[in-house]
């Protein structure tokens, strides 16, 4: 899978809820009302990635989580990180940033 460039990644970004480019990843910080719903948002997105055979970096801190996303085999950002970012942002729908 071919890394996007940083025109393709700017497109994206466009189009994501929150998410940055930032040390090469695209990364989105979310908090939860409670530390439970933070709690089983990641346990959605950890369905979906098994699916996907695509893990986020996930980072959990009472109810702010944040997800990072970048292909390491690839060595950068790529379709498939976006395609992760877009489907975090259908699953958490109602966080705040």
């Amino acid at each position: 899978m071919a890394v996007l460039t940083e025109e393709q990644v700017d497109a994206a970004l466009a189009e994501l809820d929150g998410w940055v480019r930032a040390d090469g990843a695209l990364r989105r910080s979310v908090e939860f009302p409670t530390f439970l719903t933070g709690i089983d948002a990641v346990r959605r997105v950890a369905e979906r990635a098994e699916a996907m055979d695509h893990h986020p970096d996930i980072d959990i801190r009472w109810r702010t989580v944040r997800f990072v996303l970048v292909t390491h085999s690839a060595g950068g950002i790529t379709e498939k990180d976006v395609a992760m970012a877009r489907d975090i942002d259908a699953i958490i729908g109602g966080g705040t940033r």
